[in-house]
């Protein structure tokens, strides 16, 4: 099985205090130990790394430890998907002829690697924004607190 897990999956994985790390983190470890195959957006890097360097706990994730995490946790373990400037240039195209823009555009960018890398399940803590995007593989469509790993 092929798992995309996007920014959310990432961030949770990562903070004990997150309601949704129990599973997210679950998965993370099934991924470390080869039970799937873990796919990784390249945007998902440095999105995971800014969004934990930036939240406001007390005491502070330091770029360091963010580093820290993506490496050990993400970087050994997962294939990592960069969209080709033709992904992005069909991705604009289909954007624009859709009509759609703002912040759901980050969303449509995962719902492309999830394509390009053809994956069979694309993990989410926020449901929603990619059904609302991604209709056709809504079956695909799945949070890590939903189902336990193999």
């Amino acid at each position: 099985m092929k798992v995309l897990f996007d920014t959310s999956v990432l961030v949770a994985a990562h903070l004990p205090s997150h309601a949704d790390y129990p599973s997210s983190r679950l998965w993370l470890e099934r991924a470390k130990q080869n039970t799937f195959q873990l796919v990784v957006a390249a945007h998902s890097l440095l999105e995971t790394y800014s969004v934990l360097t930036r939240l406001p706990l007390v005491p502070k994730i330091t770029p360091g430890t963010a580093h820290q995490f993506i490496e050990t946790n993400v970087l050994t373990t997962a294939t990592i998907i960069a969209l080709s400037a033709d992904d992005y240039r069909d991705l604009l195209r289909n954007l624009a002829a859709t009509g759609t823009g703002g912040g759901i555009v980050y969303y449509s960018l995962l719902v492309k690697a999830a394509e390009v890398a053809q994956v069979d399940v694309l993990w989410t803590l926020n449901l929603k924004h990619f059904q609302r995007i991604w209709m056709e593989n809504i079956a695909k469509i799945n949070s890590p607190n939903v189902l336990r790993p193999p």
